[in-house]
């Protein structure tokens, strides 16, 4: 699948307009951080007036690319990007007038009288003024958006795409101390490119790494985010360093809040297409930290401005990665947690473990391969290439000092995915993790860094790259972690592991060709053989580039049933740890745990592929067989 299903979007998205004759000088469309309510509340009605106009807006700050898109705005003020926030307790009466000061007709969807929410619409005419009103009856995070192209609002891509706003209806009487932020992007698509791309961007409440907003917390502080994806495409969110709570999801027209026995955590979690989502965690350690996208071409040069048909113009993206904070762009939110106190010693001493970083040119055409190799291993002194790395067994509690030793060309970083660090300047990511006073630095080719962290919670776990993630992930660099206690011992027979990747990089992301599926490093991987009556910890971790993976596990009737026990590392309690039938779409950075007993001999099929797909020619998914054999 490409990178973005941008090739499914492809096929019904109208194309970017030509030019149309505008004011010599367009306003500046304003960043939207989402704190200030829009529109005056009185006596139980929220009264807002709304115009849709051009703008111009700097999505990598005001000395780089602009584009000129319609944004929302109230009469007299800038537009914005997000649109005015509009937030009122539940029950009120929201009336909007809205008016089209586009040259195209607007369609707009999320005000609709008969309370559906995104489900309604609405045409407005160029020059003319509509009013709505409808009655915000159920408390929950919703939204508002608006198309000036043909197509279904998914299927924005560059013109109208920044036509979003958020919608918030609080319980009566509730204070509110949350925050919300709205993904959201641009993209032309140029079929003679080498990427399949023009150029692109991707941005959170109107702006891309490294100019989103820098989160300040103090330690201690607890967080409550409202997440909007306005894309057409999915999102895994990934949070470093914590878990996070998911305490609500929707689709713009429901929201379903979680009852607390249902509220799982994770620091992964998948959103799709026009999907809300609210999640809680508390900042209980200091240092900087990141939550992203985990879709690695997310991160990459193909979502800044900078880069035109898939090259990156270096010489003009100096103005915005000046100082050197990583080189991601797009889908990322620093934070920075100031501590409230001196930092725990570590009580017992460090493991030593050291990783090398290794490199052999021309493994995937071009293309160098990557491996992650144990010092002092057989595979350290014959010269090979383990895909995956080796798996980590650590001891909850049980300090470790990985000296991670660059043997490559490129440099070089270790993220310790799920990992609750103590410390910061372990986490991975070049220019950001640590602090101020002690930054992590990339490893340079030749160069060597140790980090130190003490895992406190035992689980499946990964670690990969976080450096040049969209070539050197695919690419070899990744591995799963285990970390152990008496109540969950070191795998044995009864533990297969099973990490999904891609294997070798991605050139054009539209057309492809897309490198294979693969297993365990195995794109064929050999049949898998269990015991009836044995109880197994089925352990699924995805670390593709840029796409989803279904898995399930089947008989000759139909599904069998397994039961999840854990979702990135954390156990689940027990009113969530059913039993159900073995199927499961997950994204990359996700991570499950699944108990299974086969109840019989006989044979079962393990089934991994792609998700189902508009787009023609997606590749069939792999089959495993599995034989289950009496004692």
């Amino acid at each position: 699948m490409p990178l973005f299903l941008l090739a499914a979007l492809a096929c019904c998205a109208a194309p970017a307009r030509p030019a149309h004759p505008h004011p010599a000088v367009l306003p500046a469309v304003v960043a939207n951080d989402n704190r200030a309510s829009a529109g005056h509340l009185e006596h139980g009605v929220l009264t807002i007036a709304l115009e849709a106009r051009m703008g111009t807006w700097y999505p990598e700050g005001p000395g780089g690319r602009s584009l000129d898109v319609a944004a929302f705005a109230e009469p007299g003020q800038a537009p914005r990007n997000p649109g005015p926030l509009i937030r009122v307790p539940a029950g009120s009466w929201v009336e909007a007038s809205v008016r089209n000061l586009l040259d195209t007709p607007l369609t707009l969807y999320g005000f609709g009288a008969t309370a559906r929410g995104i489900a309604d619409s609405v045409i407005i005419a160029a020059g003319e003024s509509r009013v709505m009103r409808f009655r915000a009856t159920t408390a929950g995070t919703y939204y508002y958006a608006g198309r000036v192209t043909p197509g279904p609002l998914a299927a924005r891509l560059n013109d109208g795409t920044q036509l979003n706003g958020v919608i918030i209806v609080d319980p009566p009487g509730a204070t509110h101390q949350d925050r919300a932020f709205v993904i959201s992007w641009w993209f032309t698509l140029d079929s003679t490119s080498p990427s399949g791309l023009g150029r692109g961007t991707m941005a959170i409440n109107g702006l891309s790494w490294p100019h989103t907003e820098e989160l300040a917390m103090t330690q201690g502080d607890s967080a409550h985010w409202r997440i909007v994806n306005l894309t057409g495409i999915p999102h895994p969110m990934h949070l470093h360093g914590f878990y996070f709570r998911t305490d609500a999801k929707g689709d713009g027209t429901r929201d379903s809040t979680f009852t607390p026995a249902d509220r799982r955590l994770a620091v992964t979690e998948l959103m799709m297409p026009g999907q809300t989502m609210m999640l809680s965690w508390q900042a209980s350690r200091p240092g900087d930290w990141i939550f992203h996208c985990h879709f690695a071409g997310h991160l990459s040069k193909l979502v800044s401005l900078d880069t035109y048909r898939g090259s990156l113009d270096s010489a003009a993206a100096t103005h915005h990665m000046a100082g050197g904070p990583h080189q991601m762009y797009g889908l990322v939110l620093g934070i920075r947690v100031k501590p409230s106190g001196p930092p725990a010693a570590p009580v017992a001493a460090a493991r030593a473990i050291r990783m090398l970083v290794r490199e052999k040119p021309g493994v995937y055409g071009a293309d160098p391969g990557y491996a992650f190799v144990l010092g002092g291993s057989a595979d350290d002194s014959s010269g090979a290439m383990p895909v995956p790395g080796p798996t980590l067994v650590l001891q909850r509690g049980q300090p470790v000092a990985v000296t991670i030793v660059n043997r490559t060309q490129d440099h070089a970083a270790i993220h310790w995915h799920g990992i609750e660090l103590e410390d910061s300047y372990a986490d991975g990511v070049p220019g950001w993790s640590g602090s101020a006073d002690r930054r992590l630095p990339a490893i340079a080719p030749g160069d060597s860094l140790t980090v130190h962290f003490t895992p406190p919670r035992a689980g499946t776990f990964m670690y990969h790259s976080h450096f040049n993630e969209f070539q050197q992930i695919p690419s070899g660099l990744y591995g799963v972690i285990v970390v152990v206690d008496s109540a969950h011992p070191v795998p044995a027979d009864h533990d297969r592991i099973a990490i999904f990747s891609d294997r070798g990089p991605i050139e054009n992301v539209i057309s492809g060709p897309f490198p294979p599926l693969v297993m365990n490093g195995d794109s064929a991987p050999a049949p898998m053989r269990l015991r009836a009556g044995q109880t197994y910890r089925l352990r699924l971790i995805n670390i593709r580039g840029d796409e989803a993976i279904q898995v399930s596990l089947a008989g000759g009737t139909g599904p069998v049933m397994w039961r999840e026990v854990a979702k990135d590392g954390a156990d689940l309690p027990a009113s969530q740890a059913v039993t159900r039938p073995a199927a499961l779409l997950f994204a990359p950075g996700e991570i499950y745990d699944f108990e299974f007993t086969p109840g019989a001999a006989g044979p079962l099929t393990l089934r991994f592929g792609d998700p189902p797909s508009p787009v023609p020619g997606a590749a069939p998914p792999r089959t495993i067989n599995v034989a289950v054999m009496v004692e």
